[in-house]
């Protein structure tokens, strides 16, 4: 099927319809020439009309707030959606024209340097993206150029690089490899162990490895990946073999966690393998979509011939993005929410959001119907499957249930090698309150005697249980 193929006209004769009040003046003016769906209307509608038709049919989607499988930030401050306002006209790309935007986004990469312990944070190298997605494939294609020259001699005839991950990353690094052909080595999954390693990463390197990418807090279930133990492997691997390879951690959600709930834990510049990290400020970033940062422990690890400087509305400008134009509003937000969270404020809100998950993870565990594979006590994310006694229903029917209430709750199976385990996931962020939480589990409790008086699970085509990747 092609890409963004419509399922087709509602309607037969396959146009919109316009209720009458929402003419002017005159109620049934313009009400004679109905826009059509798929192709641009002959001529312009009143601006309140075409504003009702596209609010009325965004009726239909589900509610943001009660989506408890997205990672993506659901509720700002008004203040934030004002300055996001003011500047969504603004093409972040313009710096020369833009100086002050250019600047608000400078200084969000020094906090980030900072917040992760690079070296150095005056001189720590970063830039803003449109998501994680974005800067892992800016990381990728550093850490590939780094390798490539390293072995000149060797690349492209006869060598042909690799990347070592998790069988758990997110799917933006599967389309990296793709797309910038790299070979993706990945770890599967194996019993209770769900994400990468650090003795399998450091067993699948070899001279063509160009990283590691190790993930602090996977999409999966929630946990964080042992970085600094797959560090220490690579160490060992140096010394036993004399390969030197660098990570990068997917800090999509987890960067934005553990500096200020985790703050014993060593995960970032602190570890000297460490080269770049990436994370999604419109995630536990605290920012509406889209922006995400990716930054680099020096300039030593961002290979210069990579950074573009372009002669562009009068100024010199370096920039390293595959994205060009794009408002600079995500930025502008990401630095108001940093001068207005600071340290504590984060502190504050990624506790909060933690306590809910381990809060609620902990009132399933207590229906007695569901198994807790994780607890909410890393990322503010949980993964459960049915208890082993339950055959009635599956987790595809509870997640089908609940979006009857407007609840929606992913159902997924695991990949390779636990393709056997089908979970659901609930990811808590700010804005999801301990109320909200409350209301889930009554809902749950509600529709529970309903699904154990099923015969067995509704959903018997095995091929429709998909992994779920974001």
């Amino acid at each position: 099927m092609p890409l963004h193929q419509g399922p087709g006209d509602p309607r037969p004769d396959g146009r919109l319809a316009v209720n009458p009040f929402y003419g002017l003046a005159n109620p049934v003016g313009g009400m004679t020439d109905a826009p059509p769906h798929h192709r641009l209307p002959d001529g312009p509608l009143p601006p309140m009309s075409a504003y009702q038709l596209v609010h009325d049919e965004l009726m239909l989607d589900g509610n943001s707030r009660l989506n408890l499988a997205t990672f993506v930030t659901t509720w700002m401050e008004p203040q934030a959606g004002v300055l996001m306002a003011e500047c969504r006209d603004k093409n972040m790309i313009d710096k020369d024209e833009y100086p002050r935007t250019a600047e608000l986004e400078r200084r969000c990469v020094a906090m980030l340097a900072d917040l992760w312990n690079a070296p150095d944070p005056n001189t720590a190298v970063g830039c803003s993206t449109t998501g994680s997605s974005e800067a892992c494939m800016l990381a990728g294609m550093a850490l590939k150029r780094r390798w490539a020259q390293r072995n000149g001699d060797r690349y492209p005839a006869r060598a042909r690089p690799n990347l070592v991950m998790g069988v758990n990353v997110q799917v933006c690094w599967e389309k990296f490899c793709n797309f910038w052909e790299v070979e993706a080595r990945l770890v599967p999954m194996q019993g209770d162990r769900f994400h990468l390693d650090a003795q399998s990463a450091a067993d699948l390197c070899d001279e063509n490895t160009i990283g590691v990418v190790a993930v602090l807090g996977s999409t999966f279930d929630g946990s964080y990946e042992p970085v600094a133990e797959i560090c220490a492997a690579l160490d060992a691997l140096q010394e036993r073999t004399g390969l030197d390879v660098p990570v990068h951690v997917d800090g999509a959600s987890g960067a934005m966690i553990a500096p200020f709930l985790d703050e014993d834990l060593v995960w970032d510049f602190r570890l000297p393998r460490v080269s770049s990290i990436n994370t999604s400020g419109h995630k536990y970033g605290l920012v509406y979509p889209g922006v995400g940062w990716a930054l680099w422990r020096s300039p030593a690890e961002l290979p210069e011939e990579l950074v573009f400087r372009v002669n562009y509305l009068g100024g010199d400008m370096p920039t390293f993005a595959l994205n060009f134009s794009r408002p600079g509003a995500q930025v502008v937000a990401q630095y108001y929410t940093f001068l207005r969270l600071g340290r504590e404020g984060y502190r504050a809100v990624q506790q909060t959001s933690r306590d809910i998950a381990r809060g609620l993870a902990e009132r399933i565990d207590a229906t007695g119907a569901f198994r807790l594979l994780t607890r909410g006590d890393q990322l503010p994310v949980f993964a459960f499957t049915t208890a082993p006694e339950i055959t009635n229903f599956d987790v595809f029917d509870v997640s089908r249930r609940l979006r009857e209430h407007g609840w929606l709750v992913p159902a997924y199976t695991f990949p390779a090698d636990r393709e056997d385990l089908s979970v659901l996931r609930v990811v808590c962020r700010n804005g999801f309150s301990a109320d909200l939480a409350a209301l889930f589990v009554d809902d749950l409790n509600r529709l529970l005697p309903e699904l154990r008086a099923q015969q067995h699970p509704m959903n018997r085509d095995r091929s429709a249980e998909t992994s779920f990747h974001h």
